[in-house]
């Protein structure tokens, strides 16, 4: 599949718009707990680090600040930070004298992150409003890189691989969990919806790979992979439905359904690369 994302049938905007439509859902106790913590791989621990109810407005799909080697006074930038429960978890590791930034699109999504990290009490967090295809970042200005299930949304990957090697500085490494695809049927590819929940919009392993060379990253590698049952799909496609819509156990059958023919083409990949 190109990394252009030429076959994604909705648009930036949409995206966040769902994505707005989802955390609000959340707040207003509609969604529930479908982009779990436990989903994504955070442990009891970890979710005791964050304020009550930042993990419910997690819609990650693994645990990239858990596997990274984030050390303290470092710099970190979380890709589509959300709601921040990354970036608690990051500044943490960091301490006092590092640094976290988040960057995504959806207002909503950085007022929740600027409100759970004010009740964190953190003071080395701040996060901006931007694409990942342009990050308002400073090149050659960050150690790490992390992201959670975000990259498969953009429509040019490409681009962001290039950007991820333009803020990294020498030496500086990337982890990214990511949701990943091979040979998906059309019907996944072409929907709205699916794109949203990270399915439509995923690409290969080796696309992922061949994307990060490009960019000119000499050393990278897939390290981990998490495989979902159908069931455990359509609670994700679940927690970015429309708030107002009806019958939500009877929707997720559905999905369960329609998913179990591909629960052996997508996949949960950490990804990690290092600037040479």
């Amino acid at each position: 599949m190109s990394l252009k994302g030429s076959v994604m049938k909705i648009t930036q905007e949409e995206i966040a718009a769902e994505y707005a439509n989802a955390v609000n859902g959340v707040q207003a106790g509609v969604v529930g707990q479908t982009g779990s913590a436990k989903f994504a791989g955070y442990s009891a621990a970890e979710v005791e680090l964050v304020p009550e109810g930042v993990a419910q407005t997690s819609f990650g799909c693994g645990n990239p600040v858990a596997f990274s080697e984030v050390l303290p006074g470092q710099t970190v930038l979380d890709l589509g930070c959300g709601a921040g429960m990354d970036l608690i978890l990051a500044a943490r590791k960091v301490g006092a004298t590092g640094k976290v930034i988040g960057v995504d699109m959806t207002p909503e999504m950085l007022t929740l992150a600027r409100q759970n990290i004010a009740r964190s009490g953190l003071t080395n967090v701040e996060v901006r409003q931007g694409k990942i295809e342009a990050l308002p970042i400073e090149s050659g200005s960050v150690d790490w890189v992390i992201s959670n299930c975000v990259i498969n949304l953009s429509p040019d990957k490409q681009t962001v691989f290039n950007e991820i090697a333009r803020v990294l500085k020498t030496g500086g490494q990337m982890l990214v969990s990511d949701i990943v695809a091979d040979n998906l049927p059309l019907w996944v590819r072409r929907s709205g919806l699916l794109t949203v929940a990270c399915a439509g919009g995923a690409i290969s392993e080796q696309a992922y790979l061949s994307g990060l060379s490009q960019a000119g990253f000499t050393h990278h590698e897939v390290i981990a992979r998490e495989y979902y049952d159908a069931e455990q799909m359509a609670s994700v496609a679940l927690g970015v439905l429309p708030a107002f819509m009806a019958n939500r156990k009877l929707t997720k059958q559905l999905f369960a359904r329609l998913a179990k023919p591909i629960t052996t083409k997508l996949w949960s990949a950490r990804i990690y690369a290092r600037k040479s």
